[in-house]
């Protein structure tokens, strides 16, 4: 699947050497764009076109609906992410999308669009949206080679930031100029041109990767077979697939995690409803304002993503920072209004977006048995959204009575509690979870020799030492090196979002 590879400190970007992977990670750029222009265009269309003295409540419905699919349909997604072929089930979600956002295009091209229709279509989308991200978050493993893990979830992040630095060049912009007819056109080609890369590509299971077989058939005769490798593995899997409550129930580390990262969701997601009310009333500017501020922040995300990995220090601690940071930021344009100021805090809050969505998703890829990660991501986006449509609608109900400025400052001073819980996360909440957070954690080369998904085997380090010993190290602590061996500099985890940071 992947191309091997000539020196290792002289490899190309992953979506070069591996051409499934670039394949299907150009099809979520280009399906997460279609969905944030959609968003960032049509938010802007209620707010300086259509809605009179409520724009706020007006575009906090939009986002709500917007989010509200990723955390009423989790249970669903799971099941269907685990019993469904992988490549079939992302090619169907953007088959969908670009469907619904030709139909509106359709109608706003014939007749005046009611704004219910708008609603409507940001829900289908949403809908669509919500099987695309957790489905392949799910299939990295299938797509890339073990040591690529970390490379691939940081590219998947990505996404996340450019489809924010597309909807911010192009939503408000293309609605100003083209109308929301010329908006979901655009979001259909998006979407269509997203199927067709994916129905290309051949997925593979890890289980496959590194145990070939001298009877497995050549490329041409399981070319058919490949989109449903993923469902006979399920199939053939002894190990029983648990609920969503038992899950997290193993892994109480992770589940405070996700906790602390849902509450800073309540402040954090607003900014994409205050951002074009703080245009509308603050800057009095246009769509091109809208589009400066949305690419500051997807810019910032975009570059979190890349760098996130080369930020030293254990996750809980890089996590608190970055949210400390991100109020700091929040809390400018209350403060300041300067079109230059605003967009540098925004690149501020973008950056810990990225960073903090690269270290805890690529933690989470190593802490989570293989079998329980259909069901475990999808969760993880719902528990991370739950707070969304909550938030989008709080917020743009405010925005119709309080000033905006002062939105920006309950925004940052509600993230200072989740940084200063995640900080201080006790040791006896990392349990089971220790062995495999210390993998994560590991320096670059020093990897545990047990396999990655065995619930059994990950509460224990590759050389068999009991992790539920007085001295046994946290999941986020530093790996040190042998005795007779100098202590190498620990390497962090790389790899929304939720966005997101999905």
């Amino acid at each position: 699947m992947s191309t091997p590879t000539a020196a290792p400190g002289r490899r190309p970007p992953l979506v070069l050497r591996n051409r499934a992977f670039g394949t299907v990670w150009l099809g979520q750029v280009l399906t997460q764009a279609g969905t944030r222009m959609f968003q960032v265009g049509t938010s802007w269309w209620l707010i300086g076109h259509v809605a009179s003295g409520d724009g706020g409540f007006a575009a906090g419905m939009l986002m709500a609906l917007s989010t509200l699919p990723a955390v009423a349909l989790a249970p669903l997604v799971a099941r269907a992410i685990a019993r469904r072929s992988h490549r079939s089930l992302l090619r169907g979600a953007a088959a969908g999308a670009g469907t619904a956002a030709a139909a509106l295009a359709g109608w706003a091209a014939l007749s005046d669009l009611p704004v219910v229709a708008v609603y409507a279509a940001a829900l289908a989308l949403a809908t669509c949206q919500a099987f695309f991200d957790p489905c392949l978050t799910t299939s990295v493993p299938e797509l890339v080679d073990d040591e690529d893990i970390e490379a691939a979830t940081g590219f998947e992040l990505s996404t996340q930031s450019l489809a924010s630095l597309g909807g911010a060049l192009l939503g408000a912009l293309v609605v100003d100029g083209a109308g929301v007819a010329g908006l979901a056109a655009g979001c259909a080609l998006a979407y269509g041109t997203a199927a067709v890369l994916i129905t290309t590509v051949r997925f593979r299971t890890p289980a496959s990767a590194e145990e070939p077989s001298a009877e497995e058939p050549s490329a041409d005769a399981d070319a058919d077979a490949g989109a449903d490798l993923d469902t006979e593995t399920a199939a053939a899997d002894p190990a029983p697939r648990r609920t969503l409550r038992r899950i997290l129930g193993r892994l109480p580390y992770v589940r405070a995690i996700l906790l602390c990262f849902t509450a800073a969701n309540l402040f954090t997601t607003a900014v994409f409803v205050v951002m074009p009310l703080y245009t509308a009333t603050v800057l009095h500017g246009d769509g091109a304002t809208v589009s400066l501020l949305e690419a500051s922040l997807g810019l910032g995300t975009l570059i979190g993503s890349f760098t996130g990995a080369r930020v030293p220090g254990r996750p809980t601690v890089v996590g608190s920072a970055c949210l400390g940071a991100m109020a700091v930021a929040l809390a400018v344009p209350g403060l300041i209004a300067a079109r230059p100021v605003i967009a540098g805090a925004l690149l501020v809050t973008g950056w810990c977006v990225g960073v903090i969505g690269v270290r805890f998703v690529a933690l989470f890829q190593r802490l989570v048995p293989a079998a329980d990660k259909p069901a475990f991501f999808a969760v993880m986006q719902a528990v991370l959204g739950a707070t969304f449509p909550v938030a989008s609608l709080l917020f743009g109900l405010l925005g119709d009575h309080l000033s905006v400025r002062t939105l920006c400052l309950i925004q940052a001073a509600g993230l200072v509690p989740a940084a200063l819980a995640l900080l201080l996360l006790p040791g006896r909440h990392r349990t089971p979870d220790a062995a495999d957070a210390r993998a994560a954690d590991a320096p670059e080369g020093h990897t545990t020799d047990a396999p990655e998904g065995h619930a059994v085997d990950a509460a224990r380090p590759a050389d068999d030492r009991p992790t539920d010993t007085p001295d046994a190290r946290p999941a986020d602590a530093p790996v040190t090196a042998p005795a007779d061996k100098p202590a190498a500099h620990p390497a962090p985890a790389s790899a929304p979002s939720a966005g997101g940071t999905r």
